[in-house]
């Protein structure tokens, strides 16, 4: 349950406290995801990617306040991003394009916020699906499931703006070509109750950074939530575990769920 006290929700039941009957799943998901990035030596999915020097502004403009700490104060914010590609797949094919981001000290010192999100659809029912995309800057990147923000269910959802005339292919490459033309921005959005969207904050990427395409930061959006602000229930031991045996596949420490 999502608190907007100090910490933003409960303790993880370890897997020695789940049932039997919902552990096992659990732990051959992490066993998967774990083999796949040993194999790798890659994160298990979105393998390739750009890592870039961004920026994320919080504005001053909406109807009201959100209830959400790192959200109520207008101001700009480091970030670190991610360009990559789901599935791995040459480049001349549509993949599944993901945005990652981190933003450092979001919610106070030493309170990083991680964000993922992955090409999808606009419909009421495909922003809930990836989709697989060429053009970088074709349509928008979704959270696919819900976070919990200030204390009520809402999908998240970064919008391009379509800077430039000319596709944005999406892989390392030709995301490097176009951040040397100028800057990507993204509208980041939360979804309303009646299925609209409301801008949160707005993301600049601004340049390369001499990160090798095959290394990542470990983004984790469980590990990295902030007060009011975090993934929602659907999914959250699945997902944990997928996330703990990419880490771990990479060489990563088994953090205590």
């Amino acid at each position: 349950m999502v608190s907007t006290g100090d910490r933003y929700a409960e303790p993880a039941r370890t897997t020695a406290e789940r049932p039997a009957s919902a552990a096992r799943p659990v732990a051959l998901v992490e066993a998967a995801f774990r083999a796949l990035a040993r194999v790798r030596r890659a994160p298990a999915l979105h393998p390739r990617g750009l890592t870039c020097r961004g920026e994320l502004e919080v504005p001053a403009d909406g109807p009201g306040p959100w209830g959400v700490p790192w959200l109520d104060t207008p101001r700009r914010l480091t970030a670190t991003v991610r360009l990559s590609r789901a599935g791995g797949l040459p480049r001349r094919l549509p993949d599944g394009l993901g945005l990652a981001v981190r933003v450092a000290d979001a919610d106070g010192p030493g309170r990083t916020l991680d964000l993922l999100m992955t090409s999808s659809g606009r419909g009421r029912a495909s922003r809930h699906l990836p989709l697989p995309r060429a053009d970088a800057l074709r349509g928008p990147y979704s959270s696919l499931l819900p976070y919990r923000v200030a204390g009520r269910s809402s999908l998240l959802a970064a919008f391009p703006r379509r800077t430039r005339q000319a596709p944005v292919p999406g892989h390392p490459e030709g995301m490097a070509a176009a951040l040397a033309a100028g800057p990507l921005v993204y509208d980041l959005c939360a979804q309303r109750r009646d299925g609209s969207w409301r801008r949160f904050a707005v993301l600049t990427v601004r340049d390369v950074l001499p990160v090798d395409p095959d290394d990542t930061v470990d983004f984790d959006p469980y590990r990295h939530s902030v007060r009011a602000f975090a993934p929602g229930p659907a999914l959250a031991a699945t997902r944990r575990a997928a996330y703990r045996g990419s880490r771990l596949g990479r060489g990563g420490r088994r953090e205590v769920p």
